[in-house]
């Protein structure tokens, strides 16, 4: 019984902690496409980035870039999650 309760309690904190991932990957996806592509283009543009206004190349570019990255670092970050909570698949 003790067991069981450890487990559930162990289950909850690694949901928990990938929840926390999966919120904060989403805000900053959120903030870049969104954010610097809509809403604060216009002050973006004042800056250019390769000759091109800032808030055009994130709206264009730049969202999609930084939802690759946002993969690759949600694919690190869930490995070390399931190292930590002893749930990584053996290789």
């Amino acid at each position: 019984m003790a067991r069981k309760a450890a487990d559930e309690i162990g289950h909850q904190a690694y949901w928990r902690a990938n929840v926390r991932t999966l919120l904060s990957l989403l805000l900053v996806w959120f903030l870049v496409s969104f954010g610097c592509g809509i809403l604060w283009v216009d002050a973006l543009n004042a800056y250019s980035f390769f000759g091109w206004k800032l808030g055009f190349w994130f709206s264009q570019q730049g969202s999609i870039y930084t939802f690759v990255v946002l993969i690759f670092v949600y694919v690190f970050q869930m490995n070390a999650l399931d190292r930590r909570f002893n749930v990584d698949e053996d290789r």
